[in-house]
């Protein structure tokens, strides 16, 4: 189901809808560097890509999960010559481009200078904090939303009746609220919905039965056991449960904070994360939300597992509560 043109694209409508700043760019081939940061499944990939094809550029992508700098230079050689052969220009899409060490990521700098390559690179981080000053000083920023439910509700409608990418052929009866709740359990990420509602049909399927909001829960709660503490979801989750926090969505982040803790995710790592919302998100809105997160990594250091798992949702969800402000972090943005 992902969108084939700009128009399909749910959500971050100011950025690619109609009179979209980057669309407008794209539409008139004149795309910069970027940097497309945001929660997963907002779409920065789909996004990566419809944008190239407006702009009629070549694309490739590349991941910063799966290749080194090799072949990365490898690569922007390649669209450093087809520019010079044939006037073309190349956006390359870099996927977890935070991954690369700050050293790494000067292979990207003289490209980008010159023009042979358009950079697009996508991150779940803070690229104030994850990329170099050099490499981020020549792109710009573009702050991608999670989706809200009624995007991802719109979403999963559109899946369920199309028929020739969805589930629109199939005898699939859906209940009354079922998808409501896959769109509230997603907590802002379409692909997971998008996961949720193709297993939870095919289980429907199979049993002969309509997909109901009870089949939902069991394949969410499944789903909570797939968690690769060191690989790709385990970045995935975490920065949903930030985003929801700072979205003060209290029931998904205690669903997101729930699959880390239930997949094995070290609670120390994510009362780092609890330290970092109360500081960057909510600052001096509530200085005692510093003083939760404070108390819930405390909890974890001297009382571990599985008795510090209550001060972990204790903290999550004082800071979904707590009034949001980013003045201080922008402020000391600035003063660096």
């Amino acid at each position: 189901m992902r969108p084939r043109n700009l128009d399909e694209v749910v959500g971050q409508a100011e950025l690619v809808g109609e009179g979209g700043v980057l669309r407008g760019m794209a539409e008139r081939g004149d795309l910069p560097s970027m940097v497309l940061w945001g929660p997963p499944g907002c779409g920065k990939t789909t996004i990566a890509r419809l944008l190239a094809a407006a702009a009629e550029a070549n694309m490739i992508s590349f991941s910063a999960v799966l290749s080194g700098v090799k072949e990365a230079r490898a690569v922007m050689a390649d669209a450093k010559a087809l520019r010079e052969t044939t006037g073309r220009r190349t956006v390359l899409f870099v996927d977890e481009i935070h991954r690369f060490n700050k050293a790494q990521q000067d292979a990207f700098l003289p490209y980008v200078e010159s023009g042979d390559i358009v950079l697009v690179g996508a991150t779940t981080e803070n690229p104030s904090f994850e990329l170099n000053r050099a490499l981020l000083s020549r792109l710009e920023v573009y702050v991608l939303d999670p989706l809200d439910e009624a995007g991802i509700l719109d979403l999963l409608e559109r899946a369920v009746e199309d028929r020739e990418r969805g589930l629109g052929g199939s005898d699939l009866e859906v209940a009354g609220g079922s998808l409501e709740l896959i769109a509230r359990l997603a907590g802002g990420d379409a692909r997971q919905a998008l996961n949720h509602l193709e297993l939870a049909a095919r289980e429907a399927l199979s049993r002969g039965a309509p997909l109901d909001p009870g089949l939902v829960q069991q394949v969410a709660r499944r789903d909570v056991a797939v968690y690769d503490k060191g690989g790709e979801s385990h970045y995935d989750l975490i920065s949903a449960l930030h985003k929801s926090i700072r979205n003060s969505d209290v029931d998904a982040a205690i669903y997101w904070l729930a699959r880390m803790l239930a997949g094995g995710g070290d609670p120390r790592f994510i009362a780092r994360r609890l330290l970092r919302v109360a500081s960057e998100d909510i600052g001096m809105a509530d200085p005692r939300a510093l003083e939760q997160a404070a108390a819930a990594a405390h909890a974890v250091e001297h009382i571990g597992l599985p008795e510090c798992e209550l001060a972990l949702a204790q903290a999550t969800v004082y800071l979904c509560l707590a009034p949001k402000s980013n003045a201080l972090y922008t402020a000391w943005k600035r003063a660096r």
